[in-house]
């Protein structure tokens, strides 16, 4: 097997999410909407901010007779203003104003600090569900930390002035006409002034006002967030549950497996399935089987002589056997002596699919009982309407028989003889097989005929059985033509390849209808 190729290109990765639209497009409505959901459900909360301004001046310091602050490293000051207001009683005052069921917890909770820009402003937001609430905390607690700064400012100047008397009642009559005392004197004039202007280094720089729309949840936001992560689960969605799907679910996907060129595609279509002695198809289906027998005669370039085709598939229900039969019939009424062989010795269906005679068949011949010629029935085909050609007739060899050993007969001389006396009598010889990667008895004919298809059914055949296959042709030496998608979708003039294009022969637009079994449900081929 070979191994699976890591890198998607564009067009294999638009293939994948154009099968898993559903899967994808839900996972993004089902995001979105729990987004919307929540953000509708959620409990709106309102935030207000106040600010408080410092003075960072030493003024008041050197004034006191304390150092003045050297340093001029802005986020440190910053950090400084935080810590004085985040720390003392601050939040147990204004719960204690404010009341309405607050605690210093919930004060604590509802307040974030922080500092505005490259400024000495430090911005107090206070969040609660009521608008009237947060801008009330905000106000409070600006103006609790302004108030509260100011009276530790009053007590120290108090505390400095009395310090500085003590310092002019220690001076002697002579020194107080020094120019030390007379600083002392100036400085306790001041230290007094500020005490009663009650000077402060902090201010309410701005008041909280009452918001008007909410904080949170922020819906629209939400909502988009949700979209994002829907497309990024879509993705992902469609694309484990296309590694977990095992079925062919594109015409493309045949020709990567088996590495072959596509001979054609069969439309979903009733019709193609209808049983019946030659039934016709409809025009379209008609010449989608006419296209590919005509494109199959390429194949004669190199092959010399294309007259034996085996038909085959990995599994059951695959419609090969469907496929081999209109193949055949194509020929036909083209003019080709045609001959439709069953080599389905385990499950034959020919006689009731095709209502011939039962009797003597395939298995009877390598038994040696009766002649290939007396196994043989001749099919007259239907005309469809406005064909003009009558007495066109197909040639069936039915498997006869059930044998014990399908196995050993196919593999026999007797075979090899069948099969060379078919191509002398006949234009264009079709053999139905068996499912190739379910029993190996047809395995034996892949060397013995002219060219060999495989036929998948797209949406049912499965990778994993095809990929068997893959690598049961890849040893034995057949002469493999290339893929035929059964099952296809209608539109398929988009698939119509150039006329350069190698990579397939015969991609034909059909029209849309049920699922066609091989000929008819009861059909396992």
């Amino acid at each position: 097997m070979e191994p699976e190729q890591p890198n998607l290109s564009f067009e294999q990765v638009f293939r994948v999410l154009k099968r898993r639209v559903p899967w994808f497009v839900l996972c993004v409505v089902l995001v979105t909407g729990a987004a919307f959901a929540y953000s509708k459900h959620k409990p709106k909360k309102y935030t207000a901010t106040a600010a408080v301004g410092f003075n960072n001046n030493p003024l008041s310091q050197q004034i006191t007779g304390l150092s003045g602050a050297s340093s001029s490293n802005l986020i440190a000051q910053q950090d400084s203003n935080l810590e004085f207001i985040r720390l003392g009683d601050t939040a147990a005052r204004v719960a204690s104003l404010l009341g309405q069921g607050l605690n210093v917890e919930k004060v604590r909770e509802s307040v974030n600090l922080s500092v505005r820009g490259e400024t000495d402003i430090v911005e107090v937001s206070a969040t609660s569900t009521s608008p009237a609430l947060a801008a009330m905390i905000a106000n409070t607690y600006a103006g609790q930390y302004v108030r509260e700064q100011q009276s530790a400012n009053r007590q120290l100047f108090k505390t400095a002035l009395t310090l500085v008397n003590r310092q002019l009642a220690k001076l002697s009559p002579a020194q107080r006409f020094s120019s030390g005392a007379l600083d002392l004197v100036q400085r306790a004039h001041t230290l007094n002034l500020l005490t009663e202007l009650g000077y402060n280094n902090a201010s309410v720089a701005g008041e909280a006002l009452v918001p008007t729309s909410p904080s949170s949840p922020k819906t629209k936001r939400n909502t988009l967030l949700g979209i994002g992560l829907g497309l990024l689960l879509g993705f992902g969605l469609a694309f484990l549950i296309e590694r977990l799907d095992r079925r062919i679910r594109e015409p493309e996907d045949l020709q990567e497996i088996y590495g072959l060129p596509m001979i054609g595609l069969v439309p979903k279509s009733a019709a193609v399935s209808r049983s019946g002695k030659g039934a016709a198809l409809p025009p379209l289906e008609a010449e989608a089987f006419s296209l590919m027998r005509a494109h199959l005669g390429f194949f004669n370039v190199d092959h010399h002589d294309l007259r034996t085709l085996l038909v085959a598939s990995p599994t059951s229900g695959e419609g090969k056997t469907t496929i081999a039969r209109h193949l055949a019939e194509a020929a036909a009424r083209l003019g080709s002596r045609g001959l439709l062989i069953e080599a389905d010795l385990r499950n034959p269906t020919f006689t009731q699919q095709l209502d011939i005679e039962p009797g003597p068949g395939l298995a009877n011949v390598l038994i040696g009982a009766v002649s290939m010629e007396e196994a043989i029935q001749s099919v007259v085909l239907e005309v469809a309407p406005g064909e003009g050609l009558t007495g066109r007739t197909l040639d069936v060899l039915a498997a006869g028989a059930v044998p014990p050993n399908p196995g050993e007969l196919l593999e026999s001389r007797a075979m090899d003889g069948v099969l060379t006396r078919a191509k002398s009598l006949y234009d264009f010889v079709v053999i139905d097989t068996p499912p190739l990667a379910s029993v190996s008895d047809a395995l034996p004919l892949l060397t013995k005929v002219d060219g060999v298809v495989i036929v998948g059914w797209i949406g049912r055949s499965r990778r994993d059985a095809a990929e068997r296959l893959k690598q049961i042709l890849t040893s034995s030496g057949a002469a493999l033509l290339g893929v035929i998608a059964n099952g296809s979708k209608a539109g398929g003039p988009s698939h119509y390849p150039a006329a350069h294009d190698k990579s397939s022969l015969a991609i034909v637009s059909t029209n849309g209808g049920s699922a066609s079994e091989d000929f008819a449900p009861t059909t396992n081929a």
